[in-house]
């Protein structure tokens, strides 16, 4: 079956079988290998992309769920220049990753975090990317990494345009 949607704001059309999976869609079929496999049952969050501006986990939503939607994945948040988005910035001036495995999926979470639920606190934070796992970093780095993202996004929504 054909299903299209928008992906880092490019229109995109695959062919795939009813029962394929958005992650398995993104990955083979768009070549975008940046949404990771980990567990294959929304337990780990490697795979989480965002659907219509909400984090998802895309290994337990079929791709035909999605026909007509807005997705971005780890590849659509930086700018077209290749700036950093200010969670991406923050993750790597904090130190929160090791592997990088989770990475992508963590970011994506935790923009999605702090875009619904700004300034929240370190507790909370643990408590909202509960469902998105590392097992290499302890989480002390990606929580101070989120407050940082989460403060800079505030700053860069606030920041005035130059004329």
């Amino acid at each position: 079956m054909q299903v299209s949607f928008t992906v880092n704001g490019r229109a995109a059309t695959v062919d795939a079988p009813p029962n394929t999976f958005l992650v398995h869609a993104i990955r083979e079929h768009l070549h975008l290998t940046g949404t990771h496999v980990g567990c294959d049952t929304a337990q780990c969050g490697a795979c989480t992309v965002h659907v219509n501006g909400r984090a998802i986990k895309s290994c337990n939503v079929l791709v035909a769920q999605v026909a007509g939607a807005e997705i971005t994945t780890i590849e659509g948040v930086a700018q077209p220049d290749g700036t950093m988005h200010p969670m991406q910035a923050a993750f790597k001036e904090c130190h929160g990753l090791q592997c990088g495995f989770c990475t992508p999926g963590m970011v994506m979470s935790a923009i999605d975090l702090c875009t619904y639920h700004p300034n929240s606190s370190e507790t909370e934070i643990r408590a909202l990317l509960d469902g998105n796992l590392c097992r290499c970093t302890g989480y002390q780095n990606i929580v101070k990494a989120v407050v940082m993202g989460g403060q800079n996004m505030t700053a860069a929504a606030t920041k005035p345009v130059a004329a």
